[in-house]
């Protein structure tokens, strides 16, 4: 081989090393990308769930004008 072959040749090495670390890195972003779509659902399901428990135990701590005692100045 020439020198220009093996500098060619090394170049191709090189870009197929990297492109290999690459699609190993998408892989691993797909996976951790995948995993917290997962919890960020469940998360969103937890959430409906606890607003709908607070929305029906909310009572008003004002009491209706009936019950309510005249003010002291009356």
């Amino acid at each position: 081989m020439t020198d220009i072959e093996q500098k060619l040749q090394a170049q191709i090495d090189e870009l197929e090393m990297k492109q290999a670390f690459q699609e190993q890195t998408i892989e691993e972003l797909n996976t951790a990308l995948t995993q917290q779509q997962f919890l960020i659902d469940k998360m969103q399901v937890q959430l409906r769930y606890l607003a709908g428990k607070v929305q029906g135990s909310q009572v008003s701590n004002l009491a209706s004008e009936s019950e309510e005692t005249p003010p002291p100045h009356y």
